[in-house]
């Protein structure tokens, strides 16, 4: 009598970049689920529940508005107040999103990934996508006030550079993504590192021009800000959108230069964390 019954056994790759987009494809359903399980679990015993997509943005949006626009009366490029900083908050607050739940990824899920094997980046991947949902949201929304502004014959303009979006999105996505995993990845060992997640985003922001334009900077200073990837990623979005400001192709193609590097090095240290972490967890 024959034995059919078969054993496989998960070990761990000696590769130093071990990176299957092939077997991430296959996971696509696995992806979706995490999607459907973080949205659960963010707006599940909320009473207004998905409008939250809209309040949080709107509120941010009213308080910029009020305290930079109106108090400290920082220049928004002659376009609508209201406009300039919906704008910059859709843009920064995905990238904050991106980042802050990608962040914790070995550590909320540790009970998940110690019981049964698939791959790891599915869940940072899965809050990326997860963000999107909300971006999607708040962009809408941008738009659709935008238009309101034209219509009035506000100083906006909205043409063909909208067609960059897509594009600031994916990097915005993919610098969040890697940046999260480092932060992750380092977790495991040093949890001091998820105290300081939360104020190094907000020291992060106020190093982004969000609230303010790049002239409210001094010229001698404007290039090391420029360095920040995210700089040249919310000004061309700010132009793509608006109109205001200008095109940063030079400091946009160094932020490509950052995003790609470091997305590579959350790769590499989070597929080397991965095949240990159950022990540091």
């Amino acid at each position: 009598m024959t034995n059919n019954n078969t054993i496989t056994v998960i070990q761990s790759k000696s590769k130093l970049l071990d990176f299957n987009i092939k077997e991430l494809i296959e996971y696509k359903d696995l992806i979706l689920l995490f999607v459907k399980r973080d949205f659960a679990a963010k707006y599940k015993q909320t009473i207004l529940g998905p409008l939250w997509f809209v309040i949080n943005p709107l509120f941010t949006t009213v308080l910029y508005t009020l305290v930079f626009g109106g108090i400290a009366g920082l220049s928004t490029d002659g376009v609508p107040q209201f406009a300039f900083y919906l704008c910059s908050t859709c843009i920064w607050q995905y990238f904050s999103t991106c980042l802050d739940s990608t962040s914790n990824t070995f550590v909320n899920n540790s009970g998940i990934m110690g019981k049964v094997y698939f791959p790891r980046l599915v869940m940072p991947i899965a809050a990326v996508i997860f963000g999107l949902i909300n971006f999607v949201v708040v962009f809408v929304m941008s738009i659709i006030v935008n238009i309101i502004f034209v219509i009035q014959g506000q100083p906006l303009v909205m043409n063909y550079n909208m067609l960059l979006v897509p594009i600031l999105v994916i990097q915005t996505a993919m610098l969040g993504l890697g940046v999260g995993i480092i932060i992750s990845s380092l977790t495991t060992k040093y949890r001091d590192l998820q105290v300081l997640v939360s104020f190094g985003i907000s020291l992060w922001m106020y190093a982004t021009p969000v609230v303010y334009t790049m002239d409210t900077i001094p010229e001698s200073w404007q290039k090391i800000f420029m360095l920040n990837p995210m700089a040249p990623i919310l000004n061309n979005f700010r132009f793509a959108m608006l109109g205001c400001g200008s095109m940063e192709t030079s400091y946009w193609g160094i932020s490509w230069i950052v995003t790609l590097v470091l997305l590579l090095i959350g790769v590499l240290l989070f597929n080397k964390v991965e095949k240990t972490f159950m022990d540091t967890v």
